[in-house]
This record gives structure tokens, sequence and C-alpha cells, in this order.
């Protein structure tokens, strides 16, 4: 680690007991549950709570294990805006939906260890499922799949479920989707190195309004600014990509960073902590094992001709799950949490970090 950086990145809690891979990890927008898939075929939830004898400490406790019923690896989870139901996405190309059976709205115990039951298995992608995702509304779910294509649902009443469109765009596997945080504006990250946004046409059907080129290899991950002006990929090619939203249906390349040795699989941007003018902390990992966080601000002087954007990467480490590939990264979204972040790896571990400024070291 750099110990010139502002800030470390302090391990604070490490959660065992995923037989094979851990794929990605979840945070409950509204609850303390963090959950983590596995080709191990299962979901493991967590609940947290800050420490009663010292607060700025964060304590885990295993809740429950969805044994999940899909018959290969689950790739991807997400919770939908309400916290109440979870998606899984899995390589036999199914798509669960989970609900906790008999979940009281009363927030007594939030965590709460009954049943989760699947409430609806969304058929349609011909191969493996790589990604799924929920509009800020949790009215839409998208998905994606090896097979190149990208699919939208409506969430309907009673966990029924109504395809509103198949976009078939991409001409290779589809790695990633992603929602903007305030429109119903998706983005789908591609092994063919590109980037499409879609929207919704009240008049026909959704369709593709932008293809955003200049990766040199695959697209791994998508993040979305926290504002939703903002649009960051990681790709196969050593970089991570920031687009910003110039017109309505326009957007440009505007920003580059570097700080990876090898494939770089997924990213995660929060609001982190700073003045005014700071975008948030883009956290970024992948295949060499390294999370870096980087701090997005815009520059003192606007009205500049050539946009541009500041990057400082303010916090870094390497090995984070040891000698093996790390596969997700996700920051709490909850207020309070803004400092920690999760992530899953090659060692079937998930670990959860805490950022620290570097002056308060011990």
């Amino acid at each position: 680690m750099d110990l010139t950086l502002e800030s470390h990145i302090q391990l604070t809690a490490e959660l065992p007991g995923h037989d094979e891979r851990a794929w990605q990890v979840a945070w409950n927008p509204t609850k303390p549950l963090i959950a983590s898939c596995s080709a191990d075929k299962t979901v493991r939830l967590y609940s947290y709570r800050k420490d009663r004898q010292d607060p700025s400490k964060t304590v885990f406790s295993h809740v429950t294990t969805i044994p999940t019923g899909h018959t290969k690896t689950v790739r991807s989870i997400a919770w939908a805006p309400s916290g109440k139901t979870l998606a899984t996405g899995s390589f036999d190309s199914n798509i669960g939906i989970w609900e906790r059976r008999e979940a009281s709205d009363d927030d007594c115990d939030p965590s709460g260890s009954d049943d989760w039951e699947c409430v609806a298995l969304l058929e349609g992608h011909e191969t493996e499922c790589k990604s799924v995702a929920y509009s800020g509304t949790g009215t839409l779910l998208a998905s994606c799949s090896r097979d190149k294509t990208v699919w939208v649902w409506e969430v309907q009443p009673d966990a029924d479920f109504e395809c509103m469109g198949v976009l078939m765009e991409h001409s290779q596997d589809v790695k990633c989707v992603a929602w903007h945080p305030a429109e119903e504006i998706l983005a789908s990250a591609s092994y063919d190195d590109t980037i499409k946004l879609y929207v919704d046409d009240p008049s026909e059907d959704w369709y593709c309004f932008a293809t955003l080129s200049g990766h040199g290899a695959t697209v791994w991950s998508l993040a979305w600014a926290p504002r939703g002006d903002y649009l960051a990929s990681s790709s196969d090619d050593l970089t991570i990509r920031i687009w910003q939203r110039t017109s309505q249906y326009t957007w440009q390349f505007i920003h580059q960073l570097k700080g990876h040795d090898r494939s770089i699989y997924s990213l995660s941007w929060g609001p982190g902590k700073g003045t005014q003018d700071n975008l948030g902390w883009l956290a970024s990992t992948g295949s060499d094992g390294k999370i870096n966080v980087w701090e997005i601000s815009q520059p003192s002087q606007r009205g500049s001709s050539n946009p541009t954007l500041n990057s400082r990467l303010i916090a870094s480490v390497s090995s984070a799950h040891d000698v093996h590939d790390v596969n997700s990264v996700q920051w709490c979204p909850r207020s309070g949490f803004e400092d920690l972040l999760s992530t899953a790896g090659d060692d079937g571990l998930v670990r959860a970090w805490k950022i620290i400024p570097s002056s308060s070291r011990e």
C-alpha cells in the first residue's frame, strides 16, 4: 500500500461460509443486511450493526443461507429498492425472485431469519444469466446473458413479471446491466467492448439510443454516479472510463483512470464524504486482487470548452483476498455507513472494509 495516500482500507470483517467462489455482494438498501452469491448455488445473508462499545466498528452476524435450487452457479444478486425482494441470476439461465416468508413491515428485527421462498422463476435466457438489476423505482428488472441479450421485465403485483423487451444490440456475451439512479435509463456492458444505453419509447418498445465505444477489450462492470450525470465502466484493457451526460440522449468520454495490472471486474460509485464539488468515491477491483478507491470531483473552474473531471486515488489495498481474484466490490448504501464497502472473492469469502483517514491510524 502506498503510505502517501490520505486514507487506508481497513478490514473490518471476514464472512466465510461459501464452499466455492463468491461472485457478488449486495447490500440491502433499507435494512442492515448484506447478501452474497456463489458457485456453490447458495445465497448467504448477514446482518450488521455498529458495535455498542465502539461505534466506529461494525459487527456482522450470519442470518441464514438460502439453498436457491438453481442447478448451476448463482452469478448475480440484486435487491429491490424496497429491500423486501431479492433477485438471483444463475448460469442455469433462470432468474429467481425471493421474498421472506411472512415478512412484516415492523422493523423490530430487520434481519429476521425467517425462511426465504422463491415467489417467481423468470425463464427466457437461452444460456448463462450474468447480471440482474432493479430500477430505482423497483418497477423494472433487467437481466443479461451470455446469449447476447438484455431483457427488461416489468414488476407487477403478486410476484408477477412481464417481459417488456428483449434487446439484441450486443454482438457478444453481455456481462453487466445497471440502471440510472433516478431515470429509467438502462446501461449494459459486453464482451464486444461496448456499452449500450436504452430507454423506453412510449409508442413502441425499449430501444438502444447510444453506443459508447472506446474500451479496447471486454467491458466487465458499470457504475452510475450517485447524481446520475456520469457513468463509469471498467474493462479487460486495464482502464476505467468515465462518461458524462452532455444532453438528454448524449454521453461522451471525459476521463480515464488507471491503477490495475489485470482485468477490472467490478466498480461501485458511492457518495463518499467530502465537499460539494466531490462527486463521490469510486471503488474498483479485479483480477489483480487490489481494491482502489478514487475521489472524483469537478474542477473548481467551470466554463472550460473541454469538460473534464479530477480524480485522486485516496486509498488502496493489495491482495484483498490473498492470492485470489476479487469479483465484486460494493459500497454500503445506507446513511451513516458511507465509508463501508464489501468484496467477494474466488476464495469463497466475503470481506467488509472501512475507509479510515491515515492520520487516525494507530
